[in-house]
């Protein structure tokens, strides 16, 4: 039987192993996983998570394949085979889709997201999928959408960047994103503007909640499931945050199906093309008149605000912050606007076929998603036992973990520039859109579950783009440098902080 002075002879050489390991760790150019007992691999893991996607992408660029495995602490469920590899991914994701699901542990932890498009598989996936396609692939969608964001660019955001440039004041350009693109999806989608976007910037609840859901969402994915689930029976800490924020998003929604039922209820029935809510709450198959739900009406709310709203926020606030950084790509777009369509005045209604000829604006923005993927990481289940095509074996059940951010950095599928903003890796000699297979370029997902919204996102960022651009110069302040957030969408910590000024016509 061990004495106490064993034991604490054995915690104490753990404890010099530890600060031993540390200390290799600082001097040490590249990321060192070491599998401890008892702790696994956890304690790295968190002691490089404040930089935790560089961590990864240096850990991945040492391993076969881009391919590894990472053991959690014992007793728990956090043992991951993670890969950056675009050959397993588009095993994953194509040929063997069927095999890699969500799953029930996705389910639990992205709960937020109810039974939505996101966080199902099967026939609910299937029903989902087909629901959204046969309404976002309308050319009166399309439409519709574009005509809401050329209302908001035309009403707020350029009166208020008008404001924040006579005052000269600065300001936090991700900030702004962020309430255009939730007045926007909110209108889309629900029909109501809650006119986040204002020269008061005030505070919405039902904004704010949302944020503050991502970030839960993310935290369930740095702690054992044990913890985070503890914590939520106990309304403690992050989960009672969690559950707060879910309470008041749920408020929002809920009150906005009442009132847009009790609006049908009165309306006869037309076929302007109207939101999303409404336009599903009118569904019809023959003579069949679907009914959905108020649950279900508010699962299709949530995930198409997370597509609409966060994505395009996060691909916004890189690609300015990016051309802010590089005024000769800056220069090349306001080139091309010129050439294209001369003085541009944001009352002028530019064509969805029009802002197809922005061939290098194009490029800047899968420049700007290659580098900075609104969804960083993602992950997938397996279901039954399989061998990917680095080798790597897949047992039954197997969390897999693929990190988007890490493949935009890779010399092996990008080149040697893969760190470089170069919109010019997307035109091709003969001046057109060089087409990357969905497997590298994976922002917009990638198989049967590849983004259906993908579209509509290149019309709002380049009509946004466009706007600002034409008008305004956008500078980062002195000493501003970025710092990548944790949450499920890569935004920027603390903000883009800019100062606008009027552009020099």
């Amino acid at each position: 039987m061990l004495s106490y002075t064993s034991i604490i002879y054995a915690l104490f050489f753990f404890f010099l192993c530890i600060v031993f390991q540390i200390h290799r760790w600082r001097r040490c150019k590249y990321p060192i996983l070491t599998d401890y007992p008892i702790f696994g691999m956890i304690i790295p893991l968190l002691w490089n998570l404040p930089r935790v996607h560089d961590f990864i992408t240096q850990l991945l660029k040492k391993q076969h394949r881009n391919t590894c495995e990472f053991m959690g602490p014992w007793f728990t469920s956090m043992n991951y085979l993670v890969t950056s590899d675009p050959i397993n991914l588009h095993h994953m994701l194509s040929k063997s889709f069927d095999n890699y699901v969500k799953g029930h542990e996705y389910h639990e932890i992205f709960e937020a997201f109810g039974d939505g498009i996101f966080n199902t598989d099967s026939e609910t996936w299937k029903y989902n999928r087909s629901l959204f396609h046969s309404i976002l692939k309308i050319r009166d969608f399309e439409m519709f959408q574009k005509k809401i964001i050329q209302n908001k660019l035309e009403k707020s955001l350029i009166p208020l960047l008008d404001h924040v440039q006579q005052q000269g004041s600065v300001v936090d350009l991700q900030d702004v994103f962020n309430r255009f693109t939730f007045d926007n999806i909110c209108s889309v989608v629900l029909g109501c503007d809650p006119n986040c976007l204002s020269i008061d910037f005030p505070d919405v609840a039902c904004e704010k909640a949302f944020n503050q859901i991502e970030e839960g969402i993310f935290y369930r994915h740095k702690v054992p499931k044990s913890v985070w689930k503890l914590q939520k029976w106990l309304q403690i800490g992050e989960e009672k945050n969690m559950t707060k924020a879910c309470k008041t998003y749920d408020q929002f929604v809920y009150a906005n199906i009442k009132s847009k039922r009790e609006e049908l209820s009165k309306c006869r029935k037309n076929n302007e093309m109207v939101d999303l809510l409404t336009t599903l709450m009118k569904e019809e198959k023959g003579s069949q008149v679907v009914m959905h739900d108020d649950k279900f009406l508010r699962d299709v709310a949530f995930n198409l605000f997370v597509a609409g709203r966060d994505t395009i926020t996060s691909a916004l606030t890189w690609l300015f912050y990016l051309i802010a950084t590089h005024p000769l790509v800056e220069a090349k777009i306001l080139e091309e606007i010129k050439e294209n369509f001369g003085t541009i005045n944001i009352e002028k209604k530019l064509g969805i076929d029009e802002l197809k000829k922005l061939v290098y604006l194009h490029g800047a923005i899968c420049e700007a998603l290659r580098l900075f993927p609104p969804i960083p990481f993602e992950r997938k289940q397996a279901i039954k036992g399989d061998i990917l095509p680095s080798g790597h074996i897949v047992n039954p059940n197997t969390i897999i973990l693929f990190f988007l951010y890490s493949m935009g950095r890779f010399e092996e599928i990008w080149g040697k520039d893969c760190l470089e903003f170069k919109p010019e890796r997307w035109i091709s000699e003969r001046g057109g859109i060089v087409h990357t297979p969905s497997y590298k370029f994976i922002s917009y997902n990638a198989g049967p579950r590849t983004c259906l919204g993908k579209d509509l996102s290149f019309i709002q960022i380049k009509m946004t783009t466009i706007a600002i651009l034409s008008k305004y110069c956008v500078q980062v302040v002195d000493g501003h440098v970025p710092i990548l957030s944790h949450s499920i969408v890569l935004l920027m910590k603390n903000g883009l902080k800019v100062r606008i000024t009027k552009r020099e016509i």
